[in-house]
């Protein structure tokens, strides 16, 4: 027996849910992880500026070792969002959400807080897209490693 034909209307519709998805996931995937490996290299920049004074209170360490320990999260964050996009988006967005309040007590760096806030809207995007494409996305993963 045929499947129902599914209206293009739907087809285009699905096409783009993927496609968004798999952008946002991408993105979401690769900038923390590249972002915590920069952590141990400071190429991109010295992260320690971007420090607010009290996170160095609170955690009784130097600014260094403190990224670090930043670097070590984004890199995990990064890792789940590609094994578990539902999960790890919503890591990724409460993780923006204590660069942003970080930012936020560090004079100067407003406007990149509200960058991280889109960052963080993104992030939320991909957990709505991901309650549906992510399933779907490990079937058509699944059904591919089996049949090889």
């Amino acid at each position: 027996m045929a499947a129902p034909a599914v209206p293009a209307a739907d087809r285009r519709q699905n096409a783009a849910s993927h496609q968004a998805f798999v952008l946002l996931r991408t993105i979401f995937t690769v900038a923390p992880i590249l972002f915590g490996i920069d952590k141990f290299t400071n190429v991109l920049t010295d992260w320690t500026h971007y420090l607010a004074p009290i996170a160095t209170d609170i955690v009784p360490v130097s600014p260094q070792v403190f990224m670090y320990m930043v670097g070590v999260v984004e890199i995990i964050a990064g890792i789940v969002v590609a094994l578990r996009p539902r999960l790890g988006s919503l890591v990724v967005a409460m993780w923006l959400l204590g660069i942003i309040v970080n930012l936020l007590l560090v004079p100067g760096f407003f406007d990149v807080g509200l960058r991280d806030f889109g960052l963080l809207i993104g992030a939320l995007a991909l957990n709505r897209l991901a309650a549906t494409e992510a399933p779907a996305w490990l079937a058509r993963t699944h059904r591919t490693a089996t049949a090889h």
